[in-house]
């Protein structure tokens, strides 16, 4: 069950981010808030079902960081600083589209300046960075199935004749 919901909510953050990544309409300030909303009625909703050490929450770590970038100011080199130290799981493309891509909501917020855009680059080169953009949905987690010794011995099982599995030998 644990797995099952780990690959579940993977392909959650890889649709959304993937959504946001390819649509200027939605990366927005409000988009943000109600990102993380979602996600902590998501984390709720685990901590309820017991399903918290399942790893899900880690899937969605990049989605919870675009909600952050997308909360936070985008205007000094403080605040670039900040979206670096912040942005640990996405890449470098990811961060840089979802800037380029911010729309302002009112009047009031500027648009992300293309000076910031190129601090928040130059930043991010000193990290060896991959240039990944946008996430595979086709992704699949291994599976893994907990092996529960039998206390049946091989030497007490009988194969019945109709199996038609004579080509086995008792050793």
């Amino acid at each position: 069950v644990e797995q099952v919901f780990k690959q579940l909510f993977y392909m959650i953050n890889a649709v959304t981010l993937n959504n946001l990544l390819l649509r200027k309409d939605i990366c927005s300030w409000s988009t943000g808030m109600q990102l993380r909303y979602n996600i902590s009625q998501l984390e709720e909703w685990l901590h309820t079902k017991n399903l918290q050490r399942s790893g899900a929450v880690r899937t969605l770590e990049p989605l919870i960081q675009v909600a952050q970038l997308l909360q936070l100011k985008k205007k000094t080199l403080e605040d670039a600083e900040a979206i670096c130290s912040l942005c640990t799981v996405l890449t470098m493309q990811q961060v840089v589209k979802i800037l380029h891509l911010y729309t302002p909501v009112n009047e009031f917020e500027g648009r992300v300046t293309v000076a910031f855009i190129r601090h928040v680059q130059t930043h991010f080169q000193k990290q060896n960075d991959s240039s990944q953009l946008l996430l595979d949905t086709k992704y699949l987690f291994p599976v893994f199935f907990r092996y529960n010794p039998s206390s049946i011995t091989l030497d007490s099982i009988h194969v019945p004749a109709c199996l038609n599995l004579e080509f086995l030998n008792k050793v």
